[in-house]
């Protein structure tokens, strides 16, 4: 039975504050990729609102299941997909909000996963998450960490040691800090054995704040697969998961791994 199955990354611009317009553009490339034959499409972060929305966070954010979700959700049902999307999420406490990504699939809302590792005045936006959930989509092991985090080399260790064989990141990264992102997309693959599906926005906002887009599809031996050059497109590859195991046999990384002794030098700090 072939392991092999078709990803994508949804690299595209948005316009601040409007959902509407946000999630017709989206819908849009979604149906692209599915007409090219994508079983699992990753949208960027904060894609339904914009990024620099700071100051109509609590207007813009929405509880898990909610709007968004159920718009994630209808499309996921009617073409047998699964899709990670992005966006503000209203805490369970009044004035808390979160940076979230959610997966949803065929029979609906599958999980989410709140941001970490918060990047600037983000700090000041949002609240911390606290859970490194992975996800079992049936014919893989799914992990989401969030733009800035791709530089944070623990998340996705800790998601792959659980079980995930790709960990998606979507993102609204910064195009002055490229090089970060070049690197790091694939050394977040190479070093754990795993898919990374980098999904990336586009764009300038508020006329100060350019994001990067080169989205991106890199295999477990850090290879790049496919890479968006364009404002708005759809990013997509074929994934073989198989040579998640092969190459994690080829450079044994996981298996030399010495977790106890890193744990321990971590509990000294």
């Amino acid at each position: 039975m072939s392991n092999v199955l078709k990803a994508a990354a949804i690299q595209m611009n948005c316009i601040l504050g409007n959902k509407e317009e946000n999630l017709a553009k989206a819908k849009k490339l979604v149906e692209e990729a599915i007409h090219q034959g994508a079983r699992l499409i990753v949208l960027p972060e904060l894609f339904n609102t914009g990024y620099r929305v700071e100051e109509n966070d609590l207007d813009l954010a929405e509880s898990i299941p909610g709007f968004t979700t159920h718009w994630m959700s209808e499309i996921s049902a009617r073409s047998g997909i699964y899709l990670v999307g992005c966006f503000l999420e209203k805490g369970q406490t009044d004035g808390l909000i979160y940076d979230t990504a959610v997966a949803v699939g065929p029979n609906g809302l599958i999980g989410s996963y709140r941001k970490i590792h918060l990047w600037d005045t983000e700090n000041t936006r949002f609240t911390k998450g606290e859970e490194f959930p992975v996800f079992d989509l049936g014919f893989a092991r799914l992990g989401m960490q969030i733009c800035y985090e791709v530089g944070f080399p623990e998340g996705a260790r800790i998601l792959t040691l659980s079980g995930a064989d790709i960990v998606v990141y979507p993102s609204a990264f910064g195009k002055a800090r490229l090089y970060a992102w070049d690197v790091a997309t694939r050394s977040r693959a190479l070093e754990n054995g795993i898919y990374v599906l980098a999904c990336n926005r586009t764009g300038t906002e508020k006329g100060e704040t350019t994001f990067g887009g080169t989205s991106r599809i890199v295999n477990p031996q850090g290879m790049v697969l496919a890479e968006a050059s364009q404002e708005d497109e759809v990013v997509i590859s074929e994934i073989d998961l198989d040579m998640v195991a092969r190459q994690r046999r080829s450079i044994p990384y996981l298996r030399d791994l010495n977790k106890s002794v890193v744990l321990k030098g971590l509990a000294s700090k």
